[in-house]
């Protein structure tokens, strides 16, 4: 069975993957059902959906555990901090841009979002925050894929109805672009904004 099959014959469930990957993580899960709907294999409306609420539920999620439960893991897990402390700088100065923007970012995501968990940010404003960026995220990579569907469609017509090898070069290569571009990021943003914020944790 090839990847349009599988798709074909388990759609419902691949709303519901689509749904449970982006709240761990996942660009790639997004552009390959992106492709998917360009083929008419998924909804993108319902696609749009699953990925938005995914993407919205996990960063939720992570503020809570650093709102609550931040102080005492970081107590417990030291080394930790190092990677906190970049996003905690960030947010601390540039809050609306940050959470706006960060899972556009390649490896700090679920970080970012235990970090404003930590910081001093109102729990109201980064819910609507959240919501505003997981619809700009979702909404983004989506295109992407639709748009490289369209494109393999038009460029090699019937061929690209065989999904399977197409599907994975065009993802393959946008994967190792999007991990290329993350780390000159990561690399051009690694340090914190100067006086950037140093975590000190309060007595036990």
């Amino acid at each position: 069975m090839d990847v349009k099959q599988l798709i074909a014959a388990h759609g419902a469930y691949f709303y519901l993957i689509a749904f449970a990957w982006t709240f761990l993580e996942g660009e790639t899960i997004v552009l390959l059902a992106g492709f998917a709907a360009a083929q008419g294999l998924l909804s993108p409306a319902l696609l749009l959906l699953a990925t938005w609420f995914g993407s919205f539920s996990g960063d939720q999620c992570y503020f809570w555990i650093g709102r609550f439960g931040g102080v005492r893991l970081l107590r417990r897990y030291p080394l930790w901090r190092r990677g906190v402390a970049v996003p905690l700088a960030w947010v601390e100065r540039h809050s609306t841009g940050f959470i706006l923007s960060f899972r556009f970012v390649y490896g700090v995501r679920n970080l970012s979002s235990f970090a404003c968990g930590l910081s001093a940010i109102d729990w109201r404003r980064f819910l609507g925050l959240n919501l505003l960026a997981a619809l700009l995220w979702a909404a983004s990579f989506i295109a992407v894929g639709y748009f490289l569907g369209h494109a393999f469609k038009a460029v090699l017509g019937d061929i690209a109805r065989s999904v399977g090898l197409v599907m994975l070069g065009a993802l393959v290569t946008f994967a190792l672009g999007m991990r290329l571009l993350g780390r000159w990021q990561k690399r051009r943003h690694g340090a914190p904004p100067r006086g950037g914020v140093e975590i000190v944790l309060p007595p036990s």
